[in-house]
């Protein structure tokens, strides 16, 4: 009689397929764990818990998944002034405050330090810059849709608009005196004064800074 096979049985352990947001979970957490917004392939290969080749084929791109993950392109070289200014612009709104150099290493930042440091050499220089973009005036023709309805600027105030006029307001709330810098995550809108249905224009002096909760209770009056 022919002996027996006596192979044993064994479980197959299959692993579900990883999902998007487990992938870009995981970019972001290798980021945090290196201290930069720029997480590299090879950096991931490193500490990541998936291959690189399974973000890059799921996503497209490494560049894209990186854009998904909130986080910077490592490779990226000669990111333009306006970029990085709109970087700091947002840390600004954010914080309430002047951002600090730490702060380029977390989110809400997109870029780390590093490009400002090739760019501006220094930090202070960086921020010195900026104001100067910020403070700059606007130059843009109103859309047609504007001239025929009798206004000279458009609804939505540009980024450095909005900038400005939130820098005057000290970042607070003009109706309830909030900020972002008492209250991390707060945000803050840039309403008019005069709404703009009614004929108020999108100027500084018809533009004040509220809270979310209190432009939300904003009727549309005089």
């Amino acid at each position: 009689m022919a002996e027996m096979n006596n192979s044993k049985f064994q479980l197959e352990r299959v692993r579900a397929p990883v999902t998007n947001e487990e992938l870009i979970s995981d970019l972001q957490r290798v980021a945090k764990l290196a201290g930069t917004n720029a997480v590299s392939f090879r950096l991931y290969s490193e500490f990541g818990n998936y291959h690189p080749s399974t973000v890059a084929l799921r996503f497209g791109t490494w560049n894209h998944a990186l854009r998904t993950a909130g986080l910077e392109i490592a490779s990226e070289r000669d990111i333009t002034d306006e970029r990085l200014f709109e970087n700091l612009m947002r840390l600004w709104e954010y914080y309430g405050r002047q951002p600090r150099f730490r702060e380029l290493a977390q989110q809400p930042s997109v870029i780390s330090a590093g490009p400002y440091q090739r760019r501006f050499r220094s930090w202070m220089n960086a921020l010195e810059q900026f104001v100067m973009y910020a403070n700059a005036q606007d130059v843009r023709p109103p859309a047609p849709v504007e001239v025929a309805s009798g206004h000279k600027t458009g609804r939505n105030p540009s980024d450095r608009l909005r900038f400005r006029v939130m820098k005057q307001d000290n970042f607070s709330c003009r109706a309830c005196g909030a900020s972002p810098a008492l209250r991390l995550g707060l945000t803050l809108h840039v309403d008019h004064i005069k709404a703009w249905s009614l004929g108020g224009e999108t100027v500084e002096e018809n533009l004040q800074t509220l809270c979310e909760p209190c432009n939300l209770g904003k009727s549309n009056v005089l």
